[in-house]
């Protein structure tokens, strides 16, 4: 995902008060252990979460009202689709160790 520049202060006041539904939905779509970085000379925000359902927070097929709502609300900081979900890429697993 990619944050614009000068919002990273407001990216992260949004996050640290992260809606009470928004994370009750995120845990009910089996996301948990969900971590996200910022890289400052790209400003790529790379976000982890490990999910026990098909689903992930990034899934634009099943989007829920609560959901829709946050990217809304967060698309003046990132850049964003026509439905406001971030612009993600999703990266193919290199390499893994237990």
């Amino acid at each position: 995902m990619m944050l614009k520049p000068g919002c990273e202060e407001e990216y992260a006041r949004r996050h640290a008060a992260l809606w009470p539904e928004l994370r009750q939905r995120l845990k009910e779509q089996g996301v948990g252990n969900y971590s996200i970085y910022w890289d400052r000379d790209t400003n790529i925000l790379f976000a982890y979460q490990e999910c026990s359902l098909e689903g992930n927070s990034q899934d634009t097929e099943n989007v829920d009202a609560v959901t829709q709502r946050w990217w809304n609300w967060m698309a003046d900081l990132m850049e964003v689709n026509d439905d406001n979900s971030p612009v993600s890429i999703p990266l193919p697993e290199m390499f893994h160790l237990d």
